[in-house]
């Protein structure tokens, strides 16, 4: 069952099958506003979408499992930043709530981002303090809605849940620039405060037993939606994962290449390791 809500595609399993699964796809939208003008040419704004990710992931309502997927571009908006870390330099005129921008927003990489990347800018000017607010009311609140509710659903119905921030990245260089990245895919978990260990072990040792080379926390830890959501105290386990644009998609062109078959395969097969792992945890939760 699929329904669109506020820009956000919500996928369940169409025989109702339900477990406390959640993948959610925040930056693989490509429907761009009308009302986004930007001075950067379209097919370079492309490159900033996680592009393909919502399709490696399509088959989760098969397994039982919750998708969501943002429809709108995360240079719009970012709905994996707090709502305050913007630069106040961005803005012409005063938003109605304090700003905390983050090394990030100086980077232009905050909740309204200014560079595609370093070298690329997206506007030629400031932005309208309205015009900001309204993709925060439009966009960044409706996604955290749906989050929200498909967790707290999940969670009070089976007593945890376990989440998957999905996204990809670039091949060539590292967040901070220093080296090539050479790994396949990342795992974030804050250091280890958003998820259960097992949950991590699990997804690590599943692409491991594919060939695949898996960094834990480096360089990606996972940002706003771990940070808000993740909670394993109260058995909500939620992780990030990165995945290496190169084995799958051209990175200038976005055309998906040979490997993308294999590499929807491998997704399938560990999407459903990860609902049969959610499956006897409940097990073991309900013999306790």
């Amino acid at each position: 069952m699929s329904f669109v809500i506020d820009d956000v595609l919500v996928r369940n399993d169409p025989v109702g099958r339900r477990l406390p699964v959640l993948f959610d796809s925040p930056h693989s939208g490509s429907v761009y506003p009308a009302d986004f003008r930007v001075i950067c040419p379209h097919p370079l704004l492309r490159q900033g979408e996680d592009t393909h990710v919502e399709e490696l992931f399509a088959t989760a309502p098969d397994h039982g499992a919750t998708l969501l997927c943002a429809l709108f571009p995360r240079t719009c908006i970012d709905v994996n930043r707090a709502v305050d870390d913007i630069d106040p330099a961005l803005i012409d005129g005063e938003l109605p709530m304090p700003l905390r921008p983050t090394p990030r927003s100086t980077l232009g990489m905050g909740l309204i981002r200014s560079m595609l990347r370093p070298g690329l800018p997206l506007y030629d000017g400031k932005l309208p303090a309205a015009a900001v607010a309204d993709r925060i009311d439009r966009y960044y609140r409706p996604y955290h809605a749906q989050m929200r509710l498909a967790l707290d659903g999940l969670a009070a119905r089976f007593g945890a849940v376990w989440h998957v921030n999905c996204h990809s990245m670039p091949s060539s260089l590292r967040p901070d620039g220093r080296d090539p990245l050479a790994v396949d895919f990342v795992i974030g978990d804050r250091d280890g405060t958003t998820s259960e260990p097992g949950f991590v072990r699990l997804v690590a040792e599943t692409l491991r037993g594919f060939g695949h080379r898996v960094a834990i926390n480096d360089p990606y830890k996972g940002v706003e939606l771990l940070a808000r959501y993740g909670d394993p105290a109260h058995g909500r386990h939620s992780i990030q994962l990165e995945i290496n644009r190169r084995l799958y998609m051209n990175e200038e062109t976005l055309e998906r290449h040979d490997g993308f078959a294999r590499l929807k395969g491998e997704i399938d097969m560990l999407i459903r390791r990860i609902a049969d792992y959610a499956g006897q945890r409940l097990l073991h939760r309900a013999a306790e």
